[in-house]
């Protein structure tokens, strides 16, 4: 008997070690693709590659950290200079694969998605020299809410809905870009929406996507004036409401500092 019990109990601790060691690897994995960037590039030259090198730098800067008040500030331009450095791989997607290359498309202006991989204690020790932390605790999937409106046309942006797959594709690429997992309403919970230049979507929309530990209501409204969006943003996470704007820009634009200003807001960094 008492062998029994000791022999449960071993098979117990092994079978905890293992779950132990295999969720050990999988925030580990997930937390490496943190210190992963990608921008797009026309070529393979070593021109391209180092501009690219640079783009890629500030934004695994910035999702790394959460603190998106690091685009475009002064402190990188050395640094992006000498952004070769800090990376440890890349490799390229072709966007065109599979289409014949013509004389004017081929190598040398051919879209390449420039796919870079930074060393982890390098980028680390660059924010510290910003005094900046690495934000890597979990992060809270974000139930986004987002309406388009132009002239007396309204839309949500929806998982399945073809006349948001613009906005849609830009979204989620804004939030890759920014290390963030969004869940977006399909069309068939979206319904219509009525909404006046001022309003935001409806929150209880989010209700209908389980697993959101955030929400996030956006509404982007067509500005002729400034030939650009005018754009307003609401954050409800850990009990706190958090509002800001911005104008004149494209909706893509819109999307990386509406889902900047989320990161730095739940990094700890400050307001957006």
């Amino acid at each position: 008997m008492m062998r029994m019990r000791n022999g449960r109990h071993m098979w117990g601790a092994l079978c905890l070690g293992l779950w132990l060691v295999a969720t050990c690897h999988a925030v580990r994995a997930e937390t490496d693709l943190l210190y992963r960037a990608e921008t797009v590039v026309t070529g393979q030259g070593e021109d391209n590659r180092r501009v690219g090198f640079a783009a890629c730098l500030e934004d695994v800067l910035i999702k790394v950290s959460g603190a998106f008040q690091l685009k475009d500030d002064p402190r990188l331009v050395p640094l992006k200079a000498r952004a070769g450095e800090y990376v440890t791989a890349f490799d390229y997607h072709d966007q065109m694969s599979g289409k014949p290359k013509h004389d004017e498309q081929g190598t040398r202006d051919r879209p390449y998605d420039l796919i870079v991989t930074f060393d982890r204690g390098k980028i680390d020790g660059l924010l510290q020299t910003f005094n900046v932390r690495p934000w890597l605790t979990p992060r809270p999937s974000m139930a986004v809410i987002v309406a388009m409106s132009s002239g007396s046309r309204t839309f949500l942006v929806t998982s399945d809905d073809r006349q948001s797959d613009l906005q849609r594709d830009a979204l989620r690429a804004a939030a890759s870009k920014r290390g963030l997992d969004v869940l977006l309403p399909d069309v068939s919970r979206a319904g219509v929406v009525a909404l006046g230049s001022a309003d935001l979507p409806p929150a209880t929309l989010a209700s209908s996507l389980p697993g959101a530990g955030a929400t996030l209501l956006g509404h982007l409204t067509w500005d002729d004036s400034d030939l650009g969006w005018v754009s307003q943003w609401q954050l409800d996470a850990a009990g706190a409401t958090h509002r800001w704007q911005f104008r004149g820009v494209t909706f893509d634009e819109a999307f990386r500092r509406g889902l900047g200003g989320v990161a730095q807001i739940l990094s700890g960094n400050g307001a957006p």
